[in-house]
């Protein structure tokens, strides 16, 4: 399922993993859990590491994650081409402010209640 990245020759897995419990917090667990939701929505996707980060490819490259002090962001490589179980579309050639990618953001304060 997950092969070594050829660009670091390390096992992509191993660093995401590494990652995720280096972190010890709701931004480790946030990690986790989108890497559970990306394998099961496409057993065969690749786990990869690159830019210093998870990423997942699948016949070019899918999407890869972020952790931040306040936020894990998820960055999808195609998403303004996909369509949505509505049926509507964003055209890839649709301008967008932030640039090739579509992000999903998950926020949490860092400030104590």
């Amino acid at each position: 399922m997950t092969k070594p990245d050829n660009s670091s020759g390390r096992d992509p897995a191993r660093l995401i993993t590494r990652k995720i419990a280096s972190l010890g917090d709701w931004r480790g667990e946030m990690l986790a859990q989108l890497r559970d939701v990306i394998h099961k929505a496409d057993p065969d996707i690749r786990e990869e590491w690159k830019w210093g980060t998870a990423a997942w490819a699948h016949d070019g490259m899918v999407c890869s994650a972020g952790t931040f002090k306040d936020h894990v962001k998820l960055n999808f490589f195609q998403g303004a081409a996909w369509t949505t179980p509505g049926g509507s579309s964003t055209p890839a050639s649709t301008p967008r402010r932030r640039g090739p990618s579509t992000s999903g953001w998950r926020t949490r304060s860092t400030s104590p209640p």
